[in-house]
């Protein structure tokens, strides 16, 4: 008994300590629970934005300083013009193009616009490059606990500029951020600066990310619940950032956040869960210019004739004797946006010149947007804050609330790109972007009533789907976000309908499918949370599913083959390799032979190879294309030239996925969405070529909401920290490794209890 009593009483001493700073009018206070989670609590937002960015830079200083230095265009003076930002780009690219952002003001501008950011997100931000500074000048940088800027100069105070950089930098990803060397490389014919090779059009693959909302009539206990598995980069800039954020009485949301930024992207309060995933919606469209005669900078619209913009763009770089010089560089633009340019298609020839027209161009709404969302009480508050803000960029929405609805949206920044408008203006080239014709004003995004900014579609033009059982979305368009209620009748620029869907989404339609019938073994009909948890991991793989065991006939019955130079090929170690696999990917012994499937698609599903027994049927889109046509000479050759791939690399066939897809040397198991794998983790680079992970599986947060609050198991893959001296580095990346999860820490009690929990008040 004086045992229980005990416990009861540390639990209550706990939860009085963390209601302090509400209570007592103390500052905001930082609560950490197992894995270095934060949970800040605050008063306001001023000072929840302070505990949020003091939690922060604790475990990411270096991360934090490096976005300043990326957003402020310093990257060539610290680390010189050649080398390149943590997520690829040449580092002189990159400052040309932040540079020109930062010199035209337009984040100023928006910021003093009548419809601006309001004043909690204002305080939100104000708070958090406080929070920064306030760690900053008490541990001091030549103190800082991460080697990768410990002492560093250009580790500096961040302002709130920097913040709303951030953000503007996270709307504008799949705009001017996807297109900063064609920007930066755009020069008239004749100019002496190169074009970029090819046009980098980033498609939503290549971002990802699967979400399931389950609503109560395919849940065991009639709640709602959520999976979300955003597939973003690894890359330390663009990592996400476990935390809470509590303000009595005004909000309570829990999840995870781009670093750099005072938010939850994805997360959950007591009521709702929500994630997103990369939407089919071309945030940005491509203007095809006609130049004047004579003119290689002034272009022709409605037969007058207007100049471009020259921008003379000037930022300091580090030389080779470590002087600092400036490097200036006139970039080009017209009303619409930036010029840029890529060989080939794109090129800026004699007589044409291309324009992005970026509808994320003036959106320094995401932040009132993603408080909004965290606000929410229930999908149809969701709704309404989608249409009010209209402040989501290049995402799809998907949630569950605790009534046991579910919902679907593509409700976000979408350019006024009717297919009526399309028809009449499209031109070429084929690039997978719309291309509108310059030469007509007629030929400019329209307007609609009732949209935050010009040249936006309206929300009602949009789709969403609410149900009982279940709604989800893995990067196609909206479609069959529930294959029993398709949706149709959205413009074009949103996305196609009635045409074949990617292996991933057709396994995870299947995995859905399969636990509501109950015939993936894991037990009764209808998803638990245990059961959501399960399929996560399940790590299938959906063209292996439709074509392993005929491969394997195919090579046992024929155990040389032709690869494509003509030579023979012995494919009987990679023959066993895939009969002794397990068709998943594992790490593992039942991985072996995972990564030669994975090589052997990539060949197999080239465009001119007819993969497939039975083909796409648009009457039966979730279960076709299948069944890989091992029969077909052209496959057979991609199977002889993998094999021969591996043989020239001097790798085994059956090497397993531990030796290919690691992260601090920890075994990350999943496979590549092009396979048809749900938990996607994607590594870069040719047989033989070590590479780090670039994208894939980050936050994984399976939630269910209850009549007695939410119920919540995440991952963060790559762990809190990327500070390699840091405890929080690798601990969660173990537990993924292992298939194991974090329960979630949401109500006073819960924190309080947890047996690692600290508390303290942030310092002014």
């Amino acid at each position: 008994m004086i045992r229980r009593w005990g416990g009861a009483l540390l639990a209550l001493a706990g939860v009085l300590a963390t209601s302090l700073p509400a209570d007592a009018g103390q500052g905001p206070v930082i609560r950490r629970t197992s894995y270095g989670i934060p949970h800040i609590k605050a008063a306001d937002y001023q000072g929840l934005g302070v505990g949020l960015g003091y939690a922060f830079a604790e475990d990411n200083a270096c991360v934090m300083a490096d976005i300043a230095v990326t957003l402020s265009a310093e990257r060539s003076r610290w680390f010189g013009p050649e080398a390149a930002t943590k997520s690829g780009e040449n580092n002189l690219v990159s400052d040309l193009y932040h540079q020109r952002i930062n010199q035209s003001q337009v984040i100023e501008r928006l910021l003093a616009a009548p419809r601006g950011p309001s004043r909690p997100a204002r305080d939100l931000v104000r708070g958090y490059a406080d929070g920064f500074n306030r760690y900053l000048a008490k541990t001091g940088a030549a103190n800082l606990p991460d080697a990768a800027c410990r002492g560093a100069q250009w580790v500096r105070p961040i302002t709130e500029i920097d913040v709303w950089r951030r953000a503007y930098q996270v709307a504008a990803f799949d705009g001017g951020e996807a297109f900063q060397d064609m920007i930066v490389s755009a020069q008239p014919p004749g100019a002496s600066v190169p074009a970029p090779a090819a046009a980098p059009l980033r498609r939503p693959e290549d971002i990802g990310s699967n979400a399931i909302a389950v609503g109560k009539a395919a849940t065991a206990g009639g709640t709602g619940m959520v999976l979300g598995n955003p597939h973003f980069l690894w890359p330390d800039d663009w990592r996400f950032y476990q935390q809470q954020m509590t303000i009595p009485g005004e909000l309570n949301v829990s999840g995870a956040g781009l670093a750099g930024l005072p938010l939850v992207n994805i997360g959950h309060n007591d009521r709702m869960a929500w994630s997103h995933t990369s939407s089919t919606v071309q945030t940005a469209t491509i203007t095809k210019l006609t130049l004047a005669p004579g003119s290689n900078t002034s272009y022709v619209v409605d037969g007058q004739m207007h100049p471009m913009v020259a921008e003379h763009v000037t930022v300091s770089a580090r030389q080779a004797d470590g002087s600092i010089a400036p490097v200036t560089r006139t970039l080009y633009r017209t009303p619409e946006g930036p010029v840029l340019e890529a060989s080939g298609p794109l090129e800026w020839s004699g007589t044409n010149a291309f324009v992005l027209h970026d509808a994320n161009a003036g959106n320094l709404r995401t932040i009132d947007q993603w408080l909004a969302i965290a606000r929410s009480r229930n999908v149809s508050d969701l709704n309404a804050a989608l249409i009010r803000h209209q402040g989501l960029p290049w995402v799809n929405t998907i949630a569950a609330d605790d009534t046991g609805t579910s919902y679907y949206s593509d409700i976000q920044v979408v350019p006024h790109v009717t297919d009526e408008l399309q028809a009449r203006c499209g031109t070429g080239p084929e690039i997978g972007r719309v291309v509108l014709d310059g030469s007509r004003s007629a030929c400019g995004w329209g307007s609609d009533p009732g949209t935050v900014a010009p040249g936006l579609l309206s929300p009602s033009k949009l789709p969403s789907l609410t149900r009982q059982d279940y709604v989800s979305n893995m990067n196609n368009s909206p479609w069959l976000a529930n294959p029993a209620a398709p949706l149709t009748g959205y413009p074009a620029i949103v996305g196609n309908a009635g045409t074949e869907r990617s292996p991933r989404t057709r396994l995870g339609l299947d995995m859905i499918a399969d636990r509501l019938d109950g015939s993936d073994g894991l037990g009764t009909p209808g998803f638990t949370l245990s059961t959501l948890q399960a399929t996560m991991f399940g790590n299938r793989n959906l063209t292996a599913e439709q074509g392993r065991q005929s491969i394997v006939a195919m090579c046992q019955a024929n155990p040389t083959l032709v690869a494509h130079d003509g030579r023979p090929v012995d494919v009987r170690a990679a023959c066993a390799a895939l009969a002794a696999w397990n068709g998943r990917g594992d790490t593992g012994e039942a991985g072996r032979g995972a990564f030669l499937w994975r090589v052997f698609m990539n060949m197999a599903r080239r465009p001119d190879i007819n993969l497939w027994k039975v083909p796409f049927d648009p009457a039966d889109p979730a279960r076709t294309p299948r069944d890989v046509n091992a029969g077909n000479p052209d496959v057979r050759q991609a199977f002889a030239d993998a094999a021969q791939l591996f043989a020239a690399a001097g790798v085994p066939v059956d090497v397993p996925l531990d030796a290919i897809q690691s992260y601090a040397g920890i075994p990350i198991h999943g496979c590549s969405g092009p396979e048809g794998c749900f938990n996607v983790i994607s590594v870069p680079g040719a047989v033989g070529r070590t590479s780090e992970i670039s994208h894939g599986t980050s936050y994984i947060m399976a939630a269910e909401l209850t009549k007695t609050g939410p119920r919540m198991r995440s991952l963060l893959v790559y762990s809190q920290s990327a500070n390699q001296a840091s405890p929080h580095h690798t601990d969660q990346t173990r537990l993924y490794a292992n298939k194991q999860w974090v329960t979630g820490l949401f109500t006073e009690q819960e924190i309080a209890r947890d047996p690692n929990l600290t508390v303290r008040i942030v310092p002014s």
